[in-house]
């Protein structure tokens, strides 16, 4: 017979297999996004080259003691993407200098007043101030933008204002500090913007599309598995599109303190992709609701899903088709012909007009004799509405989804107008010649 494990093995054993599977996901989480791996790479980078502002007495003479600021700097500054980085720096530097010279300037006026009029000065003025941007975080634009550059600008004239009370030389322990952190937020945007960049603009692009594109798989997915019976795993897609306010948020609102970086130039209309992201997520809700409906206790009776499939499944790949060209005409930043625009829409109002046809005309499952009274006649006919009340609502449904694909087309056709797509590839220009 086999011995049994001793407790230290049995903790050894488990300690393994823990030690062995976060290895595995470490390195997934590497695999799945190589990107990641290179971003701690450029950290580790950044903090070794602010470094040798301590380790080397040539530099460290130059900035003091304050090269530590440099380190906590980069630390605290550089992001994944280029607009993290940019919005975390420019804030930070622009609240720094804004911050540290307000108090130098309440200091030096709080210095003329005698010792008890300094106190009163410094502490009204860090009262004051600290109460007012406190709440001014509160107001929409500032808490989008320069939320952290409140925090900072909080932070630095508070601690120059109090340290410089017991500092002789406040002014030049202000000026080290501002070069550190100025040194700190250069090398950060440095090697952030240079090496292997991750731009959030080009991230909220590709999250756009890839939305579109499991929308459309969904869609597509759950129609066929309600009418076949076939599971897809496709057919949950949309649930990321429901999750996927908070990332498009994020990104979009760093993507405005980026540079023009490849196909995207200045002044680009990243809110546009919000308002794209948001008629998505209108689609999603229907969809959420119409696979519940698929996944009902309650279904209908399966010659009435016959008589309704070949309707339902046109007018769910025509919307998912519809979502697939949007998805391809973001992706190449081209419009779309407006032939094909409004030869896709005609399809699919013709496809909603057949699904109410074929609504009106739903068969009954029960054939009644003429020697049935009345009453039975009534019963039996309420009971046939009942068992077509889950396929009704599934068709109302699918036609409310082809609605919101339309407030779709819609943001991304004012998407193609604000950001001066190309072109469609079949469209030519003509130019006069002269003779």
């Amino acid at each position: 017979m086999e011995r049994e494990l001793s407790p230290a093995r049995q903790a050894w054993c488990a300690a393994r297999a823990k030690i062995a599977a976060c290895a595995e996901m470490v390195w997934r989480l590497g695999a799945d996004d190589p990107r990641k791996v290179v971003h701690g790479l450029k950290v580790g980078l950044a903090l070794a080259i602010v470094s040798h502002f301590y380790y080397l007495r040539p530099l460290y003479d130059g900035v003091g003691g304050a090269a530590m600021w440099a380190v906590m700097t980069v630390v605290v500054v550089f992001e994944f993407t280029v607009g993290g980085s940019l919005y975390k720096g420019l804030n930070r530097g622009a609240a720094t200098l804004t911050g540290g010279g307000l108090a130098i300037g309440v200091h030096w006026a709080a210095s003329k007043a005698g010792q008890t009029g300094e106190l009163v000065i410094l502490n009204g003025a860090v009262f004051i101030l600290a109460s007012l941007v406190t709440f001014s975080r509160f107001i929409p634009v500032i808490k989008t933008r320069f939320d952290y550059g409140a925090t900072i600008f909080i932070l630095t004239f508070s601690l120059v204002t109090v340290s410089g009370y017991r500092v002789d030389q406040l002014v030049n322990l202000a000026q080290q500090r501002l070069s550190t952190i100025a040194i700190g937020i250069s090398i950060c945007l440095i090697i952030c913007t240079l090496i292997c960049p991750v731009w959030a603009g080009t991230e909220l692009h590709l999250l756009i599309t890839s939305n579109m594109d499991k929308l459309a798989d969904s869609l597509d997915c759950c129609v066929e598995d309600y009418f076949t019976g076939k599971e897809d795993r496709r057919t949950g897609g949309y649930k990321s599109v429901l999750n996927s306010k908070a990332s498009e948020d994020s990104l979009g609102n760093l993507a405005v303190w980026e540079p023009a970086h490849g196909r995207f130039g200045f002044q680009f209309p990243w809110s546009q992709y919000q308002k794209i992201g948001a008629a998505l997520r209108n689609c999603a809700y229907c969809m959420e609701a119409l696979n519940a409906t698929s996944h009902s206790q309650i279904q209908a009776p399966e010659l009435m899903k016959k008589h309704l499939m070949d309707a339902c499944m046109k007018l769910s790949s025509k919307s998912s088709e519809i979502l697939r060209e949007l998805s391809s005409s973001i992706k190449s930043m081209r419009s779309t012909s407006s032939s094909s625009s409004a030869l896709m829409a005609k399809e699919i109002k013709e496809a909603v007009e057949e699904v109410k046809r074929t609504l009106s005309s739903l068969p009954s499952n029960y054939q009644l004799s003429n020697e049935e009274d009345v009453e039975m006649l009534y019963r039996v006919k309420k009971q046939s509405l009942m068992e077509s009340l889950p396929l009704v609502s599934f068709a109302f449904l699918l036609m409310e989804i082809s609605v919101k694909v339309d407030a779709v087309d819609k943001a991304v056709q004012e998407l193609a107008e604000l950001a001066s797509f190309e072109p469609p590839a079949g469209d030519k220009i003509n130019i006069p010649i002269n003779k």
